[in-house]
């Protein structure tokens, strides 16, 4: 129970790495905020999960979804303790020329702007509840970056100085900022990372991955809990490799 009497909110939460932190954030005792572009994948999964999640339809990239999201979660729970911005997209694997600029601005809103708009609700949230945690699902694509997913990788690493400059300015309010970097994982959108989905192009993307295999929800999920509980109390600015090795 490492998230007893805690409120989280999760989004991209109605399949992949959202769903596996939710159920394995409830498990501990969590309230959660299934949050999901997919209504209904949100409801599915909040379903499971019974009284102690809700569930939102959410547009990350709509500065009022974030702001109906966060009143939803202090009006069900009470208050916030704890934001997971999980949702992403990516373009095919492809030609950094080939990429059309309105993919380029859906690159930047959802994985870049969606932490703009959440962060203008989830700080006072937090400030008034005398502290929290941000956690933002970046990449090892914004560590070590690799040809065909150009404008991706530069939005992860984005994402990981962002919560890099935020854990140095909200450390005086008790609000640490990580990000988790995951190598490819087996979730919807593997088959754009890779271009096309085949055994022999898995094999690949797997060769250089020291421990064989993607990733997977749980890993996501038990990386996660650790960075958001109050075990991790003294860690901030952490951009963890969750990655079998990939970095190293």
């Amino acid at each position: 129970m490492r998230l007893k009497e805690k409120v989280a909110i999760i989004t991209g939460a109605g399949s992949g790495f959202g769903e596996g932190m939710a159920q394995r954030f409830v498990a501990e005792g969590a309230s959660v905020v299934v949050a999901d572009l997919n209504g209904d994948a949100a409801q599915r999964v909040a379903s499971d999960l019974g009284a102690s999640a809700i569930a939102m339809e959410v547009d990350v990239a709509s500065a009022g979804d974030n702001e109906a999201m966060v009143a939803a979660a202090k009006e069900h729970f009470g208050k916030l303790d704890i934001f997971v911005l999980n949702a992403g997209v990516t373009h095919k694997n492809m030609s950094l020329l080939d990429v059309d600029e309105a993919m380029f601005d859906r690159i930047g809103d959802v994985n870049m702007k969606a932490l703009f708009h959440a962060s203008k609700h989830i700080v006072p949230a937090m400030i008034e509840n005398g502290g929290g945690s941000i956690l933002a699902t970046a990449s090892t694509a914004g560590l070590r970056p690799r040809p065909g997913l150009v404008w991706y990788n530069a939005s992860k690493g984005w994402v990981i100085n962002a919560c890099k400059c935020m854990a140095v300015e909200l450390a005086p309010h008790n609000i640490r900022v990580n990000s988790l970097c995951p190598v490819a994982g087996e979730t919807g959108m593997l088959a754009d990372f890779m271009g096309e989905d085949t055994p022999e192009i898995r094999d690949k993307f797997k060769s250089v991955i020291p421990l064989g295999r993607f990733s997977q929800p749980r890993d996501m999920a038990n990386a996660a809990l650790y960075l958001v509980s109050d075990e991790a109390d003294f860690v901030t600015g952490v951009a963890m490799e969750v990655d079998g090795g990939r970095c190293v």
